[in-house]
This record gives C-alpha cells, structure tokens and sequence, in this order.
C-alpha cells in the first residue's frame, strides 16, 4: 500500500521517533488475550476481520472458537454446506458478511489454491473486503506495511494529533492515514496497529479515558490542549427510523411454516415467519393479511398474538408483533420466498434465522 498524501497545515505531524517504541513496550505488557492471537495466521486474521465488522470483541469471541472448530481453513469453509455457515453466523447480524466469507473463501480456493493473496488490490476484489479490512488483513495477517483505521485506530490518531477535522471525512482520513504511516515502525506493522486497537479498548477509551496510564500521554495533542473529549471530531448522525412489523405464525400437524428470504436482502438467506409492515392506515392485522396473500398466495385469518419483539439493525428499529393465523383459502406458495417448509417446532433451532424469527420460535418451543 503507497503512503498517502500527508495532511495539510498543522498535521503534517514530524515523525515522532519515540512514539512507536514507547507504544510497542506497552503492548508486549498489556496486549489482550485474543484467540485469533494465540495462533495467529492470515485464515486467522482474515476471519476475525470479518466478524469484527460492527461488533465487539466480546461478542465475537467464542463465535470466532465455533467457526474455527468447524471450518479451520479456508478449504473447509470453501465446501461447508450454506446452511450450517449461516447457522453458525446465527446472532452476529449484519448476516451479508457470512455469505461474502463463504463467497471469499471459495474464490481463495479456486483461484488462489487456499492461499490468502497478499496483494492489497487483489484483496480488496473479494466479497466483503473494503480499504479497511483489506488494510487490516495486510497488516495484521501479513505483517506489511499498512495502517487500519479501525474505530480505535481514528480516536487514538485523532487525539494525538488533536484533529479538528471531522475523523471519517476524506481530508480527516488523510490526515490520520499520513501521521499513521510516519510513525509506523518498520517490520512491526502487525503490533502496530494491534497496539493502537489495544490502547483504544483499554486506555483512550471514548467516554472514559484513562490518560495517567497511556504510554503516549506526553505525546498527545489533545491532552495537551485540553480537547480529550472533544476529539475524534463526528459527523452527526440522522435519527434512525422506528418500524412497526407483523409476522403470522400458520401451525399444521405439529409444525410451523417457514420461508426463506432471498439473498441479497436483507437478512438473505435466513428463515422468517411471513409477515411484512402497514401501508399507511393498515392496522397490523389487515397488514398481515395482505402480506400473507402476497407472499404466500393465501387467505387466512389472524388469531391471537403470540408477543412483542424489538430489534435495532443499522438503519432502523422494528417492533415485530407476531400472531396465530389460520387459513381460509389457498395452498402456500414462495412467491417472495426462495423456499417455504413445514418445520416441527422443536426442529426450529436448526434453522438459521434472524433475531427476531428466533425469540419468536422460542417463544413457540417453550408453550
């Protein structure tokens, strides 16, 4: 990866020799036991990255222990059946990044021979991989030069150089990125960036910072100019849109149907309870109705409610009420759907879903 361009005015920040020493000590001390460090390798780094994506260290832990249980190479990921990917995905969310791991592993396979490729551009031509993680991959999995703005790497650069500049906008970036790569020592670029992702988590934390105990505390900008919580610099973000959902629950001889949605929608590939949103001056009942008819093609009636079910994704917060149906008319059929089955309600769990399909089939395990 080329140095970028350095940042303007007050940012070009002198390379700051002591910086890098200073900074790797306290990493050799302090790093945290992580299981893709333990037995480090770039399949290591490469799956990591991926269910790092929006999601904390904590909850990505023992998921990252299943999957390399199951699929310890990129060959057996490559040939693992689609369904036990997702199920073993199943409660990380952002679920896309499952099917773009398993499409990255096959085209490894095929067209690298298992080997992860080391070059930056080639990286960032498999599913799922942008500028970040691809940085990441060639730092941390290949000890090349790179720096990885992860969200820790931009509070931790922003504060030392005391960025007023918004950090994830183009000229922020680019400040960061040329302070970054001037202070990156050569040969350690792995526990470079892993030290800074180290010092964001435990030390330059964003509501609680601990700077007495930061080995780079004389080196910070912010502190010294009194910016510590002023720093990194957000773009505001818009309020997320609240959503009402109805979802039916249809039962047949001790089984429940099911459908699957179709890729490359949202939460592609898993398996719902049919239902969908008002139109405007629908209550949820008539909603559902309609739904049923366009996406399974029946009539039906809607009984009683089961519950309540709230999830927030990116975008917007959803509020699924889910009901008992019955039908009137008609036979299912996957008109919206990939596939619908019939699912017996204790064979529920081997069906990956999202959360709210899932705290609704445990609902219907536990009656």
């Amino acid at each position: 990866m080329p140095l970028p361009p350095d940042g303007a005015g007050r940012y070009n920040v002198p390379m700051t020799t002591s910086l890098g020493k200073k900074l790797l000590d306290w990493y050799d001390k302090n790093k945290r036991t992580l299981p893709w460090r333990e037995r480090p390798s770039p399949y290591a780094t490469f799956i990591s990255e991926f269910m790092l994506q929006q999601t904390r260290v904590e909850t990505v832990i023992p998921y990252y222990d299943r999957w390399m249980a199951r699929f310890p190479t990129f060959a057996t990921l490559a040939a693992g059946d689609r369904e036990e990917v997702l199920r073993l995905w199943e409660g990380l969310g952002y679920y896309r990044r499952a099917h773009n791991l398993h499409q990255a592993a096959q085209i490894i396979v095929t067209a690298y021979g298992s080997e992860l490729p080391r070059d930056i551009r080639a990286l960032q031509e498999l599913p799922g991989i942008g500028c970040y993680t691809a940085a990441a991959i060639t730092a941390i999995g290949f000890n090349q030069p790179a720096v990885a703005l992860d969200g820790n790497l931009r509070r931790v650069l922003a504060r030392l150089i005391d960025l007023e500049l918004p950090a994830r906008s183009i000229e922020g970036e680019r400040a960061l990125l040329a302070f970054g790569y001037r202070n990156l020592p050569e040969g350690h670029s792995s526990t470079f960036n892993q030290s800074l992702m180290d010092l964001g988590s435990l030390i330059c934390t964003a509501k609680a910072p601990v700077c007495e105990q930061c080995p780079l505390q004389s080196e910070c900008l912010a502190r010294a100019h009194g910016t510590i919580f002023e720093r990194p610099v957000k773009i505001p973000r818009k309020p997320i849109p609240r959503v009402e959902a109805a979802a039916g629950v249809l039962k047949q001889n001790g089984r429940v149907l099911i459908g699957r949605r179709p890729e490359g929608k949202l939460l592609g590939g898993l398996w719902e309870f049919p239902g969908g949103k008002p139109e405007p001056g629908e209550d949820l009942q008539a909603a559902l109705r309609r739904e049923w008819m366009e996406e399974l093609g029946v009539a039906a009636v809607v009984g009683a409610k089961i519950g309540t079910y709230q999830h927030t994704y990116t975008h917007f917060h959803v509020t699924v009420h889910a009901f008992n149906c019955e039908l009137v008319s008609g036979a299912p059929a996957a008109l919206e759907h990939s596939e619908l089955t019939w699912a017996g309600v204790e064979e529920l769990g081997d069906y990956p879903m999202g959360k709210v399909d899932r705290a609704i089939s445990n609902t219907l395990q536990q009656k």
